[in-house]
């Protein structure tokens, strides 16, 4: 979410180029494009590799208060190995359309996701980053085919997190912003906190997450309360729940419950962050190179 202002125009201006350092390392070169799906207001950033594969594209879902700017780095890193890649920006984040973000619920999103999902095709391996990461589960086990799922610290569904207390569900603001989430404070604590982060990750992701409270409270209220799941209905499509943190940690607990819930594979790496696992500038690699040995593996 940007705080530029909210009577801009859409559709946005054209996707600005990332530094000369970001070109792919033994990979293929990489074209940009853009999908927009007017009639939801949605922007879809898309990098393609120069030469269309086979390989299943690979459709990317933010989590809150973030966008399509949240995977730079692993589409630059899949599209040069041959993967299309194609990041959806919920509605008002990013440089989807404006709208109230009041308006806004899990459903909406979901709504998003499926849209989104039905117009790259059905073939497609849905990840997703957080709130994403439900969404594209919830999508995948009850809207949508996909060919694979890749969950990246994934908010939990209702059969495997603990119940919510009541008030903290009740209390939740209508909207907020990146003070709820613990990034509205000083970038020097943020990187003590964010290891694997460059304090130049740090005051960037301080920036697109925005200073104004434009994230849904309903939506997060309704990932709180328990989203439940119908894990049966995936019908073996394989699966990769990726957790950051240390073991024994929330983060690291909760992806180990999902992927045994799932029957998924199951990856923990320690010394990520939840931004890190995918914008950090040397961990990203890791990650990314563990989730292509699981697409290679399942000939995604």
């Amino acid at each position: 979410m940007n705080d530029d202002s909210l009577g801009r125009d859409w559709p946005r201006p054209q996707i600005p180029p990332l530094p000369p350092s970001g070109a792919p390392q033994g990979g293929r070169p990489v074209r940009k494009d853009e999908i927009e799906l007017d009639e939801r207001g949605l922007y879809i950033e898309s990098w393609l590799p120069e030469r269309r594969s086979r390989r299943r594209p690979l459709f990317y879902v933010h989590g809150e208060l973030a966008g399509s700017w949240l995977w730079e780095r692993w589409l630059r890193y899949f599209a040069g190995r041959g993967w299309e890649g194609h990041a959806l920006n919920l509605a008002n984040h990013y440089w989807s359309r404006t709208t109230d973000p009041a308006a806004l619920t899990f459903e909406s999103y979901l709504e998003d996701v499926v849209a989104g999902l039905e117009r790259v095709g059905p073939n497609a391996v849905a990840v997703g980053h957080g709130m994403g990461g439900l969404l594209v589960l919830k999508a995948a086990a009850e809207r949508v085919r996909v060919a694979g799922l890749v969950l990246l610290d994934a908010e939990a569904p209702a059969a495997t997190r603990p119940p919510a207390k009541p008030h903290v569900v009740r209390d939740t603001p209508p909207l907020y912003g990146r003070a709820l989430v613990g990034w509205e404070t000083l970038p020097e604590k943020l990187q003590r906190e964010n290891r694997d982060l460059t304090l130049d990750d740090i005051l960037r992701i301080q920036h697109l997450l925005g200073q104004k409270p434009r994230e849904s409270g309903r939506a997060r209220a309704a990932v709180l309360a328990g989203v439940a799941v119908r894990p049966d209905l995936l019908g073996g499509v394989p699966a990769l729940v990726v957790g950051s943190g240390v073991d024994g940690a929330p983060a690291a607990l909760a992806a180990e419950r999902l992927a045994a819930w799932l029957g998924a594979e199951h990856e923990q790496f320690g010394a990520a962050s939840h931004f890190g696992l995918v914008l950090s500038e040397e961990g990203h690699r890791q990650v990314a190179e563990r989730v292509r040995a699981f697409l290679e593996a399942h000939r995604l």
